[in-house]
């Protein structure tokens, strides 16, 4: 039975863009598919129903299966009376955002902060170690703002993250403002040099 048969024509739009858009973030075609079908699943899936609906093989799935968990993109649940496993995507999308940007950080930025952190405590010996270990110092301070602030977001109740993101450019006039009443953050001057880190 073709894909069309087993799913409304917008799932299956759905579907297919995640399927299109997992190798740009970093996995493959078949999950971004699995994970896309439980996220607008209105019950919980076992992997037999995945696979008949999207076609793909069972092994496909569990494999597709097992990286979501390992994501925590997916949550394992079991029905009474049933002996198979079922899967589901976590309802508030605030939480997925969150898990996502929390794993995300775990394998891509704590590492390259680790690299950075090591990298300024060498002693440069040429003119061109300083100069890219200068650049390394404000990429370094950067990254290390940026996770601060993404902390502190995280500690927020979803609600008040939510309003804090809708007031994007009020807070921007209102930094702007500050910034002409202190006579800072002239256009094209470089933001103040952040200090080291400890």
């Amino acid at each position: 039975m073709p894909l069309q048969d087993h799913l409304p024509p917008l799932n299956r739009e759905f579907v297919a863009h995640f399927g299109e858009m997992g190798s740009r973030w970093g996995i493959n075609r078949t999950v971004g598919q699995i994970y896309a079908l439980l996220f607008i699943s209105p019950n919980a899936l076992n992997a037999d129903e995945i696979a008949e609906t999207l076609e793909f093989s069972r092994s496909n799935v569990s494999m597709g299966l097992k990286e979501l968990q390992a994501w925590r993109l997916v949550r394992l649940r079991h029905q009474p009376g049933d002996r198979r496993e079922y899967f589901e995507a976590p309802a508030d999308v605030w939480e997925i955002f969150r898990v996502l940007a929390e794993e995300r950080r775990r394998r891509e930025v704590e590492p390259t902060l680790s690299m950075l952190r090591t990298a300024l405590l060498e002693t440069p010996g040429t003119d061109a170690e300083r100069h890219a270990q200068e650049r390394m110092r404000e990429m370094h301070d950067l990254i290390d703002r940026l996770m601060t602030w993404f902390d502190d977001v995280q500690k927020l109740a979803p609600e008040t993250a939510l309003q804090l993101m809708g007031m994007g450019s009020t807070v921007t006039r209102v930094l702007e403002l500050k910034d002409r009443l202190t006579g800072k953050g002239a256009r094209g001057a470089r933001p103040e040099k952040l200090p080291d880190a400890a």
